[in-house]
């Protein structure tokens, strides 16, 4: 039997992403309400995953041709919601999984983030991370009365900073400070709670927290970079790392080196649970599955151009300037924005025009595999994956509708439990207990 591995899904543009699909229900009029976030939440937690990781970014992308254009008129990442404000409603209607906004470092000062996580992690009782972005986009930037981004290392030592005044935030409280003794008339015992006053060369907060200790100590924190300096952010802070892994190959090696990374900064690398990015393709039978690949494809040809707009918004670069229809010469394009995304777009599409490019430009599943066929395919498929690895899990993404859903949650995940690989129920605990529990 294999060893069990953890499951987490990714929330990208919910209610907007699957609007015009066949399955997409009446999204398109139905965007501004919470039912699909709240069905989501449930189904997910009734299949017993670790947490919804919930996407984000801050602007109305103008990165393809100098226009919003193509952004508004194909809904692409807009409209769409403060990912703080839709949490609790996820979190209100469920009782184990863990929710996990994406939250811009530059678009909070470091005691409001505290404050707001904090509490939404006293309020579900322990449930709440927060997927620690820096900025990639001068639009994002510019929203918040910045002249644009900093230097894309630069802005990983801002966020170690950030991270260090939140931290000092939480500890401002003892995890026992509130004592609740009626008999001695004392609510907070003043000892207990210290004043931090961080100071750094970009931020600086007095503390203490007025709203108390949350009680995971510190909310799980999540991250995604990839860059070299990305991955000693993630080492030194991140509980769970996302990877979009190009190979198996890639995402070991990212694996390892995060470990290792992880260990020389005194962490214990079992605490650091990497998950693979994953969209998986499930049919009644293998001949389905096969035909939905088959239309998905050529969906991603038809909408190739729309693609190649997020590709844009992503890494800050306007390929527009770029015939579709001609063979991609990108060498020598530098971003601030996405590097990663970047270096992998063009590594992976020499020989093809931008239009070919655009059809797999945003695939999640990494090359050599699969993924596509009955559950029980997709499941022994994945085990063989972690296997290869080394764990720890994978997250789990597509279009966000309730058919979707329901292919994962009543069709994957009990293949996957059948062979003893995820878990069949929760045990007591927080999000960073469920997180440890394997």
């Amino acid at each position: 039997m294999p060893g069990k591995f953890h499951l987490a899904y990714f929330m990208t543009d919910a209610h907007t992403q699957g609007w015009g699909t066949a399955w997409g229900g009446n999204i398109g009029k139905e965007w501004a309400k919470p039912d699909l976030y709240v069905a989501a939440a449930r189904e997910l937690e009734r299949a017993c995953f670790d947490y919804v990781l919930i996407e984000d970014n801050v602007f109305v992308a103008d990165a393809y041709g100098d226009s919003m254009d193509i952004y508004l008129r194909n809904g692409l990442s807009v409209p769409r919601r403060d990912p703080l404000m839709v949490a609790p409603y996820m979190l209100q209607a469920t009782q184990h999984i863990g929710i996990v906004p994406t939250i811009s470092t530059f678009a909070y000062h470091p005691y409001q983030l505290a404050r707001q996580v904090g509490s939404l992690d006293q309020l579900s009782e322990g449930r709440v991370g927060w997927n620690v972005v820096t900025g990639s986009s001068e639009r994002a930037l510019q929203n918040f009365g910045f002249p644009g981004m900093e230097e894309h290392d630069r802005r990983y030592d801002m966020a170690d900073e950030f991270i260090a005044a939140v931290h000092a935030l939480w500890d401002s409280w003892d995890a026992d400070a509130i004592v609740a003794d009626r008999k001695a008339g004392v609510l907070v015992d003043p000892a207990k709670v210290r004043t931090p006053n961080y100071r750094g060369e970009h931020y600086a907060t007095r503390g203490p927290l007025n709203s108390g200790p949350p009680p995971q100590g510190r909310p799980v924190m999540a991250q995604a970079g990839s860059s070299g300096r990305g991955r000693v952010f993630a080492a030194q802070h991140a509980d769970t790392i996302v990877v979009k892994a190009k190979t198996l190959d890639y995402m070991k090696q990212h694996r390892d080196d995060v470990r290792r990374l992880a260990a020389q900064q005194g962490r214990d690398p079992d605490t650091i649970k990497l998950f693979m990015l994953i969209a998986p393709i499930i049919g009644a039978t293998r001949e389905e599955a096969e035909l939905k690949r088959r239309k998905r494809e050529a969906d991603d040809l038809e909408a190739a151009e729309q693609t190649i707009a997020k590709v844009s918004k992503i890494v800050d670069i306007d390929f527009s300037q770029f015939p579709l229809d001609e063979p991609l010469k990108a060498r020598g394009l530098t971003t601030e924005g996405t590097r990663v995304v970047l270096d992998d777009f063009i590594a992976r599409n020499q020989g093809r025009t931008l239009r070919q490019a655009g059809a797999i430009a945003l695939a999640y599943n990494p090359d050599g595999t699969n993924l596509t066929g009955t559950a029980e395919d997709v499941a022994a498929e994945m085990v063989e994956i972690m296997q290869h690895v080394g764990g720890d899990g994978f997250l789990i993404t597509g279009q966000t509708t309730r058919h979707y859903l329901a292919e994962i949650t009543d069709g994957l995940v009990p293949a996957l439990q059948d062979l003893g690989a995820v878990r069949t129920r929760y045990r007591p605990g927080m999000l960073r207990d469920t997180l440890l529990e394997f």
